[in-house]
């Protein structure tokens, strides 16, 4: 794109999880906040769902009755429920969020004008359709009070939202306040997530793929028809990456105007001293959870792998990461224990007393406990993928068994009663990162791998991957900080061998070699850092702007 001669104003930007860390796109936004605070200060305002109650008080959201009072007063008295306040995290943005309920009452009213002004067919809403929905409209009718009470009209305003969930609200925008620029980002199709999550091969095929005949064969008619329509109507379409930029054109029929990588800011990495401390902190506490549970002896060397996300099993490749740590545990005269972790949250009931326990008492143990794969008891034990593939598998955790595979089923918010440390602390403490997605648009977790130093594997069907590999200028290999291993639909056992191959290696390295990799991990971290990236939000900016110009 040319030059930028389009500066917003105002941006208002709406996503399911501002002050809500459900998954990657809160690390998107809460991340980017503080470079759009830098530029714009304080007229960046993020809206998101008050699904907070007074006994469950939101803890990344700090209300201040005093910003912008006296329109908060008036739209109460409107029927609006609205509070005020900032986002604690760098930057300090300005959130609005906005309680949705109100709206179930007209819900009917509102679909029907979502049809008969832009087609969305709402009639097979199911799951959390609705709540969505209710709360898209919701930020869109608080967007527009908020112009109207408190926005010069010569201004020039962008709202902006992220997935399908703010779909309606961008939609309702267009159509009272055209001179609003609107930019929708999908980070990633519905349909396309639910093709791969089917078990569908999603990317020989895509061609071929008609993504509504694929909606309503999946059953996903609502959802697909909400972003298809967003993505035609608005002013700029969005996505993360350049491999879902190319699902978008083919399932929702749309090409994408802008590609907005996602960055990271790497402010609250710890450095120097503090770094090696908590990393130390991290070890120890895996490595001791590991002697609790299995009852076997760690030393100092001993190598820690582990692979998180979403529990998508087959998308996140899960699958791949225990099928490669079962393999590499059958090669002979490994140099080095390895001990590999799943943190994945699945259907928690509650920690585990007996591991509580051992770790409480401050001992080493070299008697496991039963169940020594695992560090909660699940709801459904019995029917978990993760725990279904080990035993297939037969994969037992032996206490004499030089590689060995644990369960951690929770998030990592510091108080799950087993681990009681956040993920950014505990990350730090792995020697190496395995990301092996079938179907990723992006990939935070091995961007922020690498920004804790730690070197990763990933694949080229994942937009990170990708991405390492146009840096390098060939395929990224584990001595450049990444390896990305090449996955297809078919592939999968190359894949797994591969990333058993790589792993092997790693432990053959000598310290040093392993001190380059992971300075080169850091430095490739750097290249993506936002104050990189954020210029092709700016590129966006200046296209919804110019187009909103010209619809008026």
């Amino acid at each position: 794109m040319g030059k930028n001669i389009n500066i917003p104003d105002y941006i208002f930007e709406s996503s399911w999880e501002v002050c809500n860390k459900v998954g990657g796109i809160y690390t998107v936004l809460s991340t980017r906040a503080k470079t759009l605070q830098d530029e714009f200060m304080d007229h960046v305002i993020f809206i998101g769902p008050d699904c907070w109650s007074e006994d469950n008080v939101c803890p990344y959201f700090t209300e201040d009755i005093t910003l912008f009072s006296d329109w908060r007063i008036k739209a109460c008295k409107s029927g609006m429920k609205v509070r005020v306040g900032r986002w604690n995290v760098p930057g300090n943005p300005i959130v609005l969020l906005v309680d949705f309920s109100p709206y179930y009452k007209i819900k009917d009213d509102i679909y029907s004008n979502l049809w008969n002004y832009y087609h969305v067919d709402s009639l097979h809403a199911y799951g959390d359709y609705d709540e969505a929905s209710m709360f898209s409209y919701a930020a869109g009718k608080v967007v527009e009070s908020f112009y109207n009470d408190n926005i010069e009209k010569s201004s020039k305003v962008i709202f902006h939202g992220n997935e399908w969930m703010t779909g309606l609200g961008l939609l309702y925008i267009n159509h009272v306040l055209p001179q609003i620029a609107t930019i929708f980002t999908t980070h990633a199709t519905s349909i396309g997530r639910s093709i791969a999550g089917n078990n569908k091969p999603l990317y020989e095929y895509l061609w071929a793929y008609n993504g509504d005949q694929m909606a309503e064969e999946l059953n996903m008619q609502s959802k697909h028809s909400i972003e298809k329509q967003t993505a035609l109507y608005v002013d700029c379409f969005t996505t993360v990456s350049d491999i879902t930029a190319v699902e978008s054109k083919e399932l929702l029929d749309k090409a994408v105007d802008v590609v907005l990588p996602n960055g990271f800011d790497d402010d609250f990495v710890p450095t120097g001293a503090e770094y090696i401390r908590k990393r130390k902190n991290a070890r120890k506490r895996l490595l001791s959870i590991a002697n609790a549970l299995t009852g076997s002896e760690y030393k100092d060397d001993t190598i820690i792998v582990s692979t998180s996300g979403r529990y998508e099993f087959r998308n996140k490749g899960i699958d791949v990461f225990i099928d490669a740590i079962n393999r590499l545990g059958k090669i002979e005269n490994l140099k080095k224990k390895i001990v590999a972790f799943v943190e994945v949250p699945g259907w928690v009931s509650g920690p585990r007393e007996d591991l509580y326990e051992r770790l409480n008492s401050g001992n080493t143990f070299c008697t496991p406990l039963d169940n020594p794969n695992l560090t909660h008891w699940l709801h459904n034990v019995d029917n978990d993928n993760v725990l279904s593939m080990m035993q297939y598998l037969d994969m037992k955790n032996s206490i004499h068994d030089n590689v060995q595979l644990i369960f951690i089923p929770c998030y990592l918010t510091g108080d799950d009663g087993i681990v009681n440390m956040n993920y950014y602390d505990l990350v730090l403490g792995n020697d190496l990162c395995v990301y092996p997605s079938y179907y990723e648009p992006w990939g935070y977790t091995p961007l922020e791998a690498i920004a804790f130093k730690v070197p990763c594997i990933t694949t080229d069907l994942a937009g990170f991957g990708l991405w390492a590999n146009t840096v390098k200028g060939s395929d990224s290999k584990l001595e450049d900080g990444v390896e990305v291993v090449h996955r297809t639909d078919y592939n999968y056992d190359q894949v797994v061998n591969d990333i058993t191959e790589t792993i092997h290696r790693f432990v053959l390295l000598t310290p040093d070699e392993i001190k380059k990799i992971r300075n080169n991990a850091q430095k490739l971290s750097k290249k993506a850092l936002w104050s990189k990236f954020i210029k092709y939000y700016h590129d966006a900016y200046d296209f919804a702007l110019q187009k909103a110009s010209n619809r008026v």
